[in-house]
């Protein structure tokens, strides 16, 4: 009996040894299996993020959801229930932007914005559109789908548009509304 036990014993140790050094260990197959999922690495309720510079606040962005998928191979942040960005000049005051949804791509560094978008300068000049893409690094907003640019005095239908963030610099496509120009 004793002997059948040793032998049993034995077997036993001979299995686990070779399930434990059967195992290979490697991280990168481990990567592999997840590559094509479009798992995110975070998802955020009620999202605030505040971007500063020199100690003065820049910018303030909220979300009802963020989700987070900095972990794909092309990295990006979506905003599903929409969002709204204030924002902050010391001098000419506070632009705000709102939209249905948003969509942070890092690597290229655009952010496009869809559904109900619209952007009120500190002046109350306002732009309406489906959709439009902002280019943080040159401060460019630019669309292909019909805008609706309106101020005190104004409102011109266009569609397409391309602007700097304050608006003074603006191109359309064809035009119509109603508008006043000054004969000087």
């Amino acid at each position: 009996m004793s002997q059948l036990y040793n032998t049993l014993n034995y077997l036993n140790y001979f299995f686990i040894f070779f399930i434990f050094f059967s195992c290979e260990n490697n991280f990168e197959d481990v990567k592999l299996i997840n590559k094509d999922s479009k798992i995110p690495v975070g998802v955020s309720d009620n999202f605030i993020l505040k971007y500063s510079d020199s100690a003065s606040l820049k910018a303030v962005l909220e979300s009802p959801k963020n989700i987070d998928f900095t972990n794909q191979p092309f990295p990006y942040s979506e905003f599903p229930k929409g969002l709204k960005i204030e924002f902050f000049d010391p001098y000419s005051g506070s632009t705000t932007v709102k939209a249905d949804y948003g969509i942070v791509y890092y690597k290229t560094r655009m952010v496009s914005l869809e559904g109900n978008v619209k952007i009120i300068s500190p002046d109350s000049t306002s732009i309406e559109s489906s959709q439009v893409y902002w280019d943080p690094d040159l401060e460019w907003l630019f669309t292909e789908k019909n805008i609706v640019f309106s101020g005190n005095d104004y409102k011109i239908r266009a569609n397409k548009m391309d602007a700097d963030r304050s608006f003074k610099l603006l191109k359309t496509g064809q035009l119509n509304g109603n508008f006043l120009f000054e004969d000087n």
